[in-house]
């Protein structure tokens, strides 16, 4: 298949795009910055294009002549004059109607565990907001491309904003972590788990309308993955668990600073547990890796040292 990924130079889209490469797909990647991509140059049958994929007309000269979507955009926090709405909601609408014009037969959208338009976060809603929108076209008009949505745990591996903020925070606070919902649960998914999660289902006419939950073989508390980063890590760790009303403001004033590391939103999404309610690795004849197999590939001082 001709595939467009939209955020392809991205943690998971460099994966995803890798893989797709070596099931023989051909693979155009829009990003906004070649410098993102550099990893992708080598594949042969990777095609980077620079790309405002909020422009409709950029979305159609992408999606010409494309078999399949891969919309894999989205944030963590506002920045740079981008909202949730705009990231999340409004493009993914957009993404649909340039596909359909395009021709595009499939659609795969990632979005989150616990997205719902009654989450507690905007992060959660405009996902929620977005899936609402794509299944409401794909209901309403048989000639829109079969949507596939996916709804990962949070993700670990190399790259990741989860086990390597951690990582950091505790080298650069002497191991002493106050720590917002620290019993807050989720089943974290490596990353190439979620990638041949995408290339499966691209494969399956049984993916088509389906919505796959996807997570790891464990339960862990928050606080549990900061742990084993630091075990892993050699790393001095202290939690201090924060109480609801203090973890709010450590959400207000660590949001005002740069890079926002943690914010009120991400607060208000941690009251939501990441847990899978369907088996969606299963159904795709997925095994998913446990963290502790994984994070000494990057993690561990002598796997940094290789890295350096």
């Amino acid at each position: 298949m001709i595939v467009c990924v939209l955020g392809g130079s991205g943690f998971v889209g460099s994966e995803l795009v890798i893989r797709l490469v070596r099931a023989g797909h051909w693979v155009r990647v829009a990003t906004r910055n070649l410098r993102h991509a550099e990893q992708l140059r080598v594949l042969d049958t990777a095609e980077l294009r620079v790309a405002n994929v909020h422009d409709p007309r950029m979305l159609s000269q992408l999606f010409a002549g494309c078999d399949a979507v891969i919309n894999l955009v989205g944030i963590l926090n506002p920045s740079g004059g981008a909202s949730f709405e705009a990231v999340h909601a409004a493009l993914a609408t957009r993404v649909m109607v340039a596909a359909r014009a395009a021709g595009v037969r499939r659609l795969l959208h990632m979005s989150a565990l616990g997205a719902d338009e009654h989450a507690p976060s905007r992060y959660l809603r405009t996902k929620g907001a977005a899936e609402a929108h794509l299944r409401a076209a794909a209901l309403t008009d048989p000639s829109q491309p079969a949507v596939t949505v996916f709804r990962p745990s949070v993700i670990f591996g190399p790259g990741d904003s989860l086990t390597n903020r951690f990582a950091a925070l505790l080298r650069l606070s002497a191991g002493w972590l106050p720590l917002a919902r620290a019993a807050a649960r989720f089943a974290p998914i490596w990353v190439s788990d979620v990638a041949e999660a995408f290339v499966r289902a691209l494969g399956s006419a049984a993916s088509r309308g389906a919505t796959y939950q996807l997570c790891g073989p464990e339960v862990v508390t928050l606080a549990e993955i900061v742990r084993r980063t630091a075990r892993v890590a050699r790393l001095p760790c202290h939690i201090v668990p924060l109480p609801d009303f203090i973890a709010r403001l450590q959400g207000v004033a660590m949001g005002m600073l740069p890079g926002k590391p943690f914010s009120l939103d991400n607060f208000r999404s941690l009251t939501v547990d990441c847990l899978c309610r369907e088996d969606g690795c299963a159904a795709l004849g997925i095994v998913p890796t446990p963290m502790l197999a994984v994070l000494p590939q990057y993690l561990a001082p002598a796997a940094a040292a290789v890295v350096t």
